[in-house]
């Protein structure tokens, strides 16, 4: 069931999103009822991990390097 939702929006906001509802070929209204629909919706922000990632995790330790400096290091030595 549809109803109608009175906003008070900056006018250059709304008219950009004019603009991009024409340019996509979706009516204004159906664009905000999907962004409203997406933002509601979220069950987690958080990023779920797979079990198999989850096992994975910490299987290999890495030396504490500083991999920026070895990366500049090696490709002064390639260019030279």
């Amino acid at each position: 069931m549809d109803s109608k939702l009175t906003l008070k929006l900056n006018k250059n906001v709304i008219e950009q999103a004019k603009q991009y509802a024409k340019k996509n070929n979706i009516s204004l209204s159906k664009m905000i009822e999907n962004y409203l629909q997406a933002v509601t919706t979220r069950k987690d922000d958080k990023l779920k991990i797979s079990p198999l990632v989850d096992s994975l995790t910490g299987v290999i330790e890495l030396d504490k390097k500083d991999y920026k400096k070895e990366h500049i290091a090696f490709l002064s030595q390639k260019n030279s």
